[in-house]
């Protein structure tokens, strides 16, 4: 077993290397437009690690919250929050002329969800979970969600709407998980609730984007 020194040593860890995977970002998405390599090696780098640290330890995984308990009552937490934000979306769409019926807008609502799960892995379990549970660091939790939405928002720069809409979602999602530790359920409403923002508020064609670099 780990004593507590060790174990606030790995939890700072992984608080930096959430951080350096969004660092990444800037650089494979941002200057040299390589998404689907760097969503590809994030989903592989942090399932790899989700795995060992499960072998070491068979109960992590249910407190990060990956976990089937709770899945309702988050689920139906969330769903007003979700429920709004596409009324909101729909109606821009409409009001602003957005193409409906782009047909790329399918894979992405049926797979963007896995990419959703690991990064609010990341964001919720990895760093407002370790920031909490750091015996060094005595953030309070208004702290600790105003603090990891920040980073969150700051990930998704340069574009301003998508930092202020992650923001606030983070917000919601962040009182769901300290109430219940379900990441499925905040994995489905981040890839259905983003993809349609994406889509229809912000008019980017996230299939498109995923296979730019291969397009002459």
């Amino acid at each position: 077993m780990e004593n507590s020194k060790e174990t606030d040593k790995r939890r700072c860890f992984e608080i930096a290397a959430v951080l350096a995977t969004g660092l990444m970002k800037f650089i494979l998405i941002d200057w040299l437009n390589l998404r689907a390599f760097y969503i590809a090696a994030a989903c592989i780098f942090w399932s790899v690690y989700i795995y060992k640290r499960y072998r070491e330890n068979q109960f992590i995984s249910q407190q990060w919250g990956f976990r089937k308990n709770n899945f309702k009552h988050t689920f139906f937490f969330i769903l007003p929050f979700a429920l709004v934000m596409f009324a909101v979306i729909v109606w821009y769409g409409i009001f602003y002329n957005a193409i409906f019926l782009n047909w790329h807008v399918i894979p992405v609502f049926v797979f963007y969800p896995a990419w959703g799960i690991i990064q609010q892995f990341l964001m919720v379990a990895l760093v407002a979970g370790n920031l909490q549970a750091i015996k060094t660091i005595n953030f309070s939790k208004s702290q600790i969600f105003l603090l990891t939405s920040t980073v969150f928002a700051w990930v998704h720069y340069p574009s301003l709407p998508l930092m202020v809409f992650t923001f606030f979602m983070e917000l919601v999602f962040l009182t769901a998980w300290f109430k219940w530790r379900n990441l499925w359920a905040l994995g489905l409403y981040h890839g259905w609730v983003a993809s349609f923002f994406l889509f229809f508020v912000l008019d980017r064609d996230l299939w498109n984007e995923m296979w730019t670099v291969f397009q002459i």
